[in-house]
């Protein structure tokens, strides 16, 4: 198994439900990581991010550092 093969289905965010459909899908990876899509266009491409780099966009958001 590749550090990147998807281990989970995708999933998106019940928020993106109703009149707010423009969402990302999020899906593990084997090395624990997680791979991202649009969910509107899931075929045009997923993005690849380590457990580190998705720690880290986490904490980013948590601490506000995302917002306007």
């Amino acid at each position: 198994m590749k550090n990147q093969d998807i281990v989970t289905a995708f999933v998106k965010a019940s928020a993106s439900q109703g009149a707010n459909t423009d969402c990302v899908e999020v899906a593990r990876t084997a090395d624990g990581g997680r791979a991202v899509r649009d969910s509107k266009n899931p075929h045009n491409g997923t993005q690849f991010y380590t457990p580190a780099e998705w720690t880290a966009f986490l904490t980013g958001v948590k601490a506000g550092e995302f917002d306007n």
